[in-house]
């Protein structure tokens, strides 16, 4: 299935992987992610050198990786330096920063007392816009200074991306597949805005649209405003999104979520979204009767 919106593509351009056993900077936030990343990198071949963010990586980690030190969440340019001091010269960043741990942090007046390059980062590029991607952005900017180069995070991971097709062996019914049609064009318009990356609908009527809340807290939303079950929600990147972070992300919990709301269809953008475990991912849904397809969205890139 191809729905095509023409929104020319603005993704950045991004240094080519090296081949193994080239040494890659792991910066890690929370989730299963970083850990998905760093077993993968390591069944390539290559050395992880990871920096794990503090109070935020998981306890798994140290031990999947070559080398591992916490660093602030503040202190780019202590990443750049202590990564390119190893030798290295390409680092992926994933992983969530959870929020609530930063707030509840005793230490937190010294631990997240941010860097001068950060600082320097800041008033250059973000005092205007504090949007993910523009955070990004002044990230990579500040460790290519640093000698150091972020890498597209979804490399290491191919077989972890939604695929065209339906991916269970719960098929879609046709009013679902009708609500992808009617909806997928509206996702794409919303992307090209920089306003979420998900939509729920039901009967060609848009339930919620994701914002600030993020994808799980839209679906509670979406299952209180809609008690009729089978709803399809579509999700997708942003329009040129940047692959180096932050790449949209569903698993297991998502599945789950889905099912107490009363979803029945899970419609993604193949290729542009992760799917943590994907094959566990797949065999929960064909379990709660839930439909996973993915999209080529064709947007020419």
């Amino acid at each position: 299935m191809s729905i095509a919106v023409a929104v020319p593509p603005t993704r950045a351009v991004m240094p080519e992987p090296p081949p193994p056993p080239t040494a890659i900077g792991l910066i890690a936030g929370g989730g299963q992610l970083p850990i998905l990343i760093a077993k993968s990198l390591s069944r390539a071949g290559h050395p992880v050198h990871c920096l794990g963010l503090a109070r935020q990586w998981e306890p798994e980690l140290p031990g999947l990786c070559a080398s591992f030190r916490e660093v602030g969440l503040l202190k780019v340019g202590t990443w750049g330096r202590i990564l390119s001091g190893m030798g290295v010269r390409h680092a992926i960043m994933v992983g969530k920063v959870d929020k609530s741990k930063l707030m509840h942090d005793p230490f937190r007046v010294l631990r997240y007392i941010p860097d001068w390059r950060t600082l320097v980062a800041w008033y250059k590029h973000l005092r205007h816009d504090k949007r993910s991607h523009a955070v990004l952005s002044a990230i990579a900017d500040e460790l290519d200074r640093c000698g150091v180069a972020l890498l597209d995070s979804t490399v290491p991971i191919p077989d972890q991306m939604a695929e065209v097709g339906v991916m269970t062996r719960t098929r879609p019914t046709r009013e679902q597949m009708e609500d992808v049609e009617f909806t997928w064009p509206i996702l794409n318009q919303l992307l090209s805005l920089d306003v979420g990356q998900a939509v729920a609908s039901r009967e060609r009527d848009v339930i919620a649209v994701e914002a600030v809340e993020g994808t799980d807290r839209m679906i509670e939303r979406s299952g209180q405003l809609c008690r009729a079950k089978g709803w399809v929600l579509c999700k997708a990147a942003r329009d040129g999104h940047d692959r180096r972070s932050d790449v949209p992300t569903v698993g297991l919990g998502t599945i789950e979520n889905l099912a107490r709301n009363g979803a029945g269809c899970l419609a993604l953008a193949a290729g542009e979204v992760i799917m943590l475990d994907k094959q566990e991912m797949i065999r929960r849904a064909d379990e709660l009767g839930i439909a996973l397809i993915g999209i080529e969205n064709g947007r020419g890139r």
